[in-house]
């Protein structure tokens, strides 16, 4: 299992979308009353670049590493061996995830954390699991009250 190169790509939620675009529109609006497209084109290609970025993000476990890459630019390493705790997230910080339903992961060194979401959460757990059984998962499976697109909005 650890010598096969197993890739997951990152969710990318309809919600966070919906921020992008409630951020994004009073722009337009107001470039476009103003007539001022050069700055509309700006704001645009900003707005297309943040969807580029959130649709390229990648997490890839290799030889017992788990690695962040934004298409082609690599973001970080970690040997998986490290990882201490797996646990459920909504933490609205920057990270390398393209949705507000995360995992936060932790690590034995530098008490820090990583916060990601991918596509495949239960085969990306289970491949965790596989390399280093000791990791303490607490990941629950119960549903929120209201549910969107497969994220719980209250729990």
């Amino acid at each position: 299992m650890e010598n096969k190169k197993l890739t997951f790509k990152s969710r990318v939620s309809g919600l966070l979308v919906i921020i992008f675009l409630a951020a994004f529109i009073p722009l337009f609006i107001k470039d476009f009353l103003n007539q001022s497209f050069p700055s509309m084109y700006i704001s645009g290609g900003v707005f297309l670049l943040m969807i580029i970025l959130l649709a390229g993000m990648r997490y890839i476990i290799h030889n017992g590493k788990l690695y962040l890459k934004m298409w082609f630019i690599p973001n970080g390493s970690v040997d998986i061996n490290d990882i201490i705790s797996v646990n459920r997230s909504y933490n609205s910080l920057s990270s390398n995830a393209g949705s507000l339903k995360r995992l936060s992961i932790y690590f034995k060194t530098n008490r820090m954390f990583w916060l990601i979401s991918h596509v495949r959460e239960k085969e990306f757990v289970e491949t965790l699991k596989s390399i280093n059984p000791y990791i303490d998962f607490c990941i629950p499976k119960e549903t929120g009250k209201w549910r969107i697109l497969d994220w719980d909005i209250y729990k």
